[in-house]
């Protein structure tokens, strides 16, 4: 008996060191955080059922990559492809904004690093691996049909060489090679969405600085501030609202009218989607104190805001991020 519990405990322990990767490879390819942690926990079922069969015949790794790929796939039959607002609707002069909420099923979610960003020793790996779930790459990642995004993600993010994609698809190298060609081509073509490229690993001085006057500047609700931050053709999106903005003026129009509740709020730093975040906390004008408001994630470039993102759906993500459902005043603030 206790020959099989240590080698049950063994196979338990084998199967987490891989769970960070595989959530990762599951998130890219359905664009979903909590369908990602389903997937990888039913991929980690499977291969504990079945771990006896299982023949040596491939590492470890590859067997549960090949478990993982096929759960995507069988995920994503349906067809649904998550998005982002702008990839679904034209930007909305502030004069006819209205919040207008999508299913939950439509967005594309955002993740903790911590969660699909295994550590690497590697700093290139690393750069690698934060831009490939940038919310700009994986957008695009979306628009591929499942199995070339499958290819996609093995030979160019995860480095696999094109027969070991070919035996875990079940397919020929000359398949693999074509579906990573057509893959390319239709990222190609939306390479103009990945405005956020720029963002350093670490973020550099100038980055930081950056963002110390971000919070400045939205803490203070500091509409001048803010403008002197953003980039011209910046935008702001509200997922689970298909409303997004585009340009200063309707962003900090927006945010002193239908956004004006947002004044007086708290902000915590996460790291998310490869990018620098922030939790927002909001006035509890009820219990005191700061309520969950947003999980925002920020796009950078040249120096400027390009992009910020309000992820709104409070009570998924900041149980996600591990973050406190309520913030008390500080003193200063209650005298």
């Amino acid at each position: 008996m206790s020959d099989g519990t240590a080698t049950t405990t063994d196979l338990d322990v084998r199967l987490e060191k891989h769970r960070v990767e595989l959530t990762g490879y599951c998130y890219r390819m359905l664009g979903s955080s909590f369908e990602a942690e389903d997937a990888v926990q039913d991929t980690m079922v499977r291969a504990w059922r079945s771990h006896e069969k299982f023949e040596g015949r491939s590492s470890l790794r590859s067997w549960l990559y090949r478990i993982a790929t096929n759960v995507c796939l069988d995920m994503l039959t349906a067809g649904n492809k998550r998005a982002r607002p702008m990839d679904l609707t034209d930007s909305t002069p502030l004069a006819r904004a209205a919040l207008s909420p999508r299913p939950d099923s439509t967005w594309l979610e955002p993740m903790p690093d911590v969660r699909v960003l295994p550590t690497a020793s590697d700093p290139a790996e690393a750069a690698v691996a934060k831009e490939s779930v940038r919310l700009a790459f994986m957008a695009a990642l979306q628009q591929l049909p499942p199995k070339q995004r499958a290819v996609l993600i093995l030979r160019e993010v995860l480095a696999w060489k094109a027969s070991e994609v070919a035996e875990l698809l079940d397919t020929s190298v000359a398949s693999v090679n074509s579906a990573l060609q057509r893959a390319r081509a239709t990222l190609a073509d939306r390479a103009g969405s990945a405005a956020d490229a720029a963002v350093s690993d670490p973020l550099d001085e100038e980055q930081q600085k950056l963002l110390e006057r971000y919070v400045a500047a939205f803490e203070g609700y500091d509409m001048a501030a803010l403008t002197a931050l953003l980039h011209e053709d910046a935008v702001m999106t509200m997922p689970p609202f298909d409303l997004w903005l585009r340009g200063t003026p309707d962003i900090t129009g927006f945010m002193t009218t239908l956004g004006a509740a947002c004044a007086g709020s708290r902000l915590l730093p996460v790291q998310v989607n490869g990018l620098p975040g922030f939790a927002q906390y909001k006035p509890d004008p009820e219990a005191g104190g700061f309520t969950p408001w947003a999980v925002q994630v920020l796009e950078i470039s040249d120096g400027r805001l390009t992009g910020f993102h309000f992820f709104l759906d409070t009570k998924r993500w900041f149980r996600l991020f591990g973050l406190p459902l309520h913030l008390e005043a500080e003193a200063d603030e209650i005298e």
